[in-house]
């Protein structure tokens, strides 16, 4: 008898009801909802966090799942979040051009208009022209299909040259790192249209909407909140079938697979250009929160944070790369944001904002050594331990 997708994974309808539950609490304690338990700056962080859970889980379906240890996969998410940015930004200084313009005597051309608009957005590099990439930065609609058609074609290219080659192993994860490098020294140049060094800024203005931040960050944490939902099934629903069974055979003994006939390269493409999407998709979601991007957020370190991330808290284990994500991005918030009070020893003082990466690089080589599980494994020994007691 065929059980339904649920019912062969319980896991999955636990961590949406969770997921629901919290979106529920944080909204009612929230500024927004007037109860104001909840500051609005920290629901914008449990929002950045939420999209941060959505790209660990792609990361655990290439690393926890198909055994590609990608550290580029920030690269897809801050182009996610350039592609959105660029739209925001365009249409929030058009609207503002505008409005400056509609006090002359004579009503202003469109020539007009998208010369100010461009010497608003690219005076600050020195320029006043629109590159090419930002030919569909008026458009929502456009600029929403390039959010997830960007990063896939850049996955599907380095994706397809890199797996028909054979690349695997390290020698792999350090192109996928040259890959993300090379990127972020090209959006360093100003010449890359992007605005260089300076990013793209005030993005937590929505265009044409007056309601409060209050009530804008709970939109976008509401919207996190969907799309992790719907990653998360979506990623689940794609590891509990045959292609699931087939990407974990690539992970444990690539050349057997390949024996059996399986085109080893095909699923890799596959799954790389799949998680690049979702990745770009969570990068969408994020900087308009944080209101800002910039080259240094598609730097190699970043996706080398989302590995410990994902390892801490247990690859192979899709619950497992939320929690440990969601653990270790709100304690570093906690502890960089300069919360933590320091400690004195006398001979020395402790800041927790010089020693937290020291604290997260000896997390990850002692969940390495000694907890491959990672936090999920304290989870996973829940049914075993009621097993042994009953």
């Amino acid at each position: 008898m065929n059980r339904s997708f649920i019912a062969r994974n319980p896991s999955v309808l636990v961590f949406l009801s969770l997921l629901a539950l919290f979106t529920l609490t944080v909204s009612v304690l929230a500024e927004g909802f007037g109860v104001g338990l909840i500051s609005t700056s920290f629901v914008k962080t449990l929002g950045k966090t939420l999209c941060l859970c959505l790209i660990a889980v792609a990361m655990d379906l290439i690393w926890g799942y198909t055994g590609i240890l990608s550290l580029g996969h920030f690269a897809f998410f801050g182009l996610g979040g350039y592609m959105i940015g660029m739209w925001l930004m365009y249409e929030r200084t058009r609207q503002i051009v505008v409005t400056s313009l509609a006090d002359g005597v004579l009503p202003p051309t469109p020539e007009e208009v998208e010369a100010a608009i461009g010497n608003q957005i690219f005076g600050v590099v020195g320029s006043s022209d629109f590159p090419l990439i930002w030919a569909f930065a008026d458009s929502l609609t456009l600029q929403l299909a390039l959010v997830v058609i960007v990063p896939g074609v850049l996955a599907l290219v380095f994706g397809w040259l890199a797996f028909r080659s054979r690349v695997t192993g390290v020698y792999l994860s350090i192109l996928t790192q040259a890959m993300t490098l090379g990127l972020s020294l090209y959006l360093f140049q100003n010449a890359s249209g992007l605005r260089g060094n300076n990013g793209l800024s005030g993005l937590q203005n929505l265009p044409g909407i007056t309601a409060p931040q209050s009530a804008v960050s709970l939109w976008f944490f509401w919207a996190s909140a969907l799309a992790l939902g719907l990653g998360y099934l979506l990623v689940a629903w794609v590891v509990s079938g045959k292609f699931g069974s087939v990407i974990r055979g690539i992970r444990d003994n690539e050349a057997r697979v390949r024996f059996l006939g399986y085109s080893v390269e095909s699923y890799k493409l596959a799954v790389f250009t799949l998680t690049a999407c979702i990745s770009g998709i969570a990068g969408a979601l994020y900087y308009p929160q944080a209101g800002i991007i910039n080259p240094a957020e598609v730097a190699p370190i970043a996706s080398i944070y989302l590995a410990v991330w994902v390892a801490i808290g247990g690859r192979g284990r899709l619950y497992g790369a939320v929690i440990g994500t969601a653990f270790v991005s709100l304690v570093s918030s906690w502890f960089t944001g300069g919360q933590a009070p320091d400690i004195n020893l006398g001979f020395y003082t402790v800041k927790w904002v010089d020693w937290w990466l020291i604290l997260l690089g000896l997390s990850f080589v002692l969940v390495t050594l000694y907890a491959p599980r990672g936090m999920s494994g304290l989870i996973d020994a829940l049914p075993r331990r009621k097993g042994e007691d009953a």
